[in-house]
């Protein structure tokens, strides 16, 4: 399957039990919990409940915009988000191929025995293959059936654990500047996987996971999150919820979100004669968002 091809079915929304699911299927639709057998349990392990939406920037839909996402059975489940960098578009070249060829090549080294369940090995084999010329942020997280979260991220692309109401753990965006991430890239000046940040978090039952491209976490505030999560029991409702927010808000001129307070204090603001009325920079960003919901399920072990 070609990676545009994928980027199609990761643009679906999608709820699969991770631990029956190494590819997804545009149709696919299948319950959270593990099918039940006449077998005996003997251990109960953990794996990922997953839901997932995307809404390509206004401006893009046509092509499907420039972020990519896949989601994995492996172990305890394994999900990734890239976001093509929208600058090379002034080269004439479409950022969304690199941003879909990395994560075709995660999705499909994700197993490799190299690998060992490590996401900063698998962004150095991923990226190594890629060829597109381009370049993206990207953010990967792999969980062992123990709970163990291995996290890898360059950039700005997120990821949240939500337990029991609250936020406990979140990833940092990495950039030079304002509005400029860190990046993987085509050109051998840029980023490499050891520029990644790597973390390790504890997962117990309950966990909700949240991931996405900037889109998601410049419009939306982290309480708005989890307000969000806790009213929706189903994944994809959650993640279609989120998604859905992060446009209204990137649309909204007199909406303080947290992409026009980080430009603030940074210096980027009205002009002073605005500000001396009392105004503000204020507004959130149009951008293409994707969203990933996992909740952390108990799933028998049978003889």
């Amino acid at each position: 399957m070609s990676s545009s091809s994928r980027s199609r079915v990761w643009q679906s929304e999608c709820v699969v039990p991770l631990a029956q699911l190494s590819l997804l299927n545009k149709r696919t639709r299948m319950p959270c919990l593990p099918i039940l057998a006449t077998l005996h349990p003997i251990k109960s392990e953990l794996s990922l409940c997953v839901g997932a939406h995307i809404i390509p920037h206004p401006a893009k839909i046509e092509r499907g915009g420039e972020d990519a996402f896949f989601i994995s059975g492996h172990n305890g489940g394994a999900i990734a988000v890239a976001d093509g960098v929208s600058g090379w578009a002034e080269q004439n070249v479409d950022p969304a191929l690199f941003a879909r060829e990395l994560i075709s090549n995660a999705s499909s080294m994700v197993e490799d025995i190299e690998v060992e369940d490590d996401p900063q090995v698998l962004l150095r084999k991923a990226h190594a293959a890629t060829s597109s010329k381009g370049s993206a942020t990207v953010v990967v997280a792999i969980m062992q059936k123990n709970g163990l979260l291995k996290v890898a991220n360059v950039g700005d692309c997120g990821l949240r654990v939500i337990r029991k109401g609250q936020v406990m753990f979140s990833t940092c965006p990495q950039e030079h500047y304002f509005d400029c991430p860190y990046q993987l890239s085509s050109e051998a000046s840029t980023q490499t996987y050891l520029d990644a940040v790597v973390t390790t978090v504890k997962l117990v039952e309950g966990d909700i996971l949240v991931m996405g491209s900037d889109g998601l976490f410049d419009n939306v505030y982290d309480r708005e999150v989890v307000s969000t999560i806790t009213t929706h029991r189903d994944v994809t409702e959650a993640a279609k919820a989120l998604a859905r927010l992060a446009r209204d808000h990137s649309t909204d001129f007199s909406f303080d979100s947290p992409y026009s307070s980080e430009a603030r204090t940074k210096g980027i603001d009205e002009p002073d004669w605005k500000k001396l009325l009392g105004m503000k920079l204020t507004g959130g960003k149009v951008d293409d968002i994707t969203v990933v919901v996992g909740a952390v399920v108990k799933t028998p072990s049978y003889e």
